[in-house]
């Protein structure tokens, strides 16, 4: 996980996908499960990801989304 040592947020661009700018409104805890669930999705999720993206614009909200919930779920069951 990249750090902006500026911004003293997550380097999200390594994971090349478009990312809502509303993300560095998010606690560094919140980023870092973000970054986490977006690292891992294989290709044919992240096309989902960036159809839902490109879809409902400025109203898309990743901690809203279905594939997080269930992700964020499925990922407190195994920690």
């Amino acid at each position: 996980m990249k750090m902006n040592s500026t911004t003293n947020c997550i380097s999200f661009s390594i994971l090349n996908i478009p990312i809502h700018e509303n993300i560095y409104t998010y606690t560094m805890e919140k980023q870092k499960e973000i970054y986490n669930y977006l690292s891992q999705l294989d290709d044919q999720q992240k096309k989902a990801y960036i159809i839902a993206y490109n879809h409902l614009g400025s109203s898309f909200n990743i901690c809203k989304s279905n594939g997080f919930k269930s992700w964020k779920i499925e990922n407190n069951k195994n920690n």
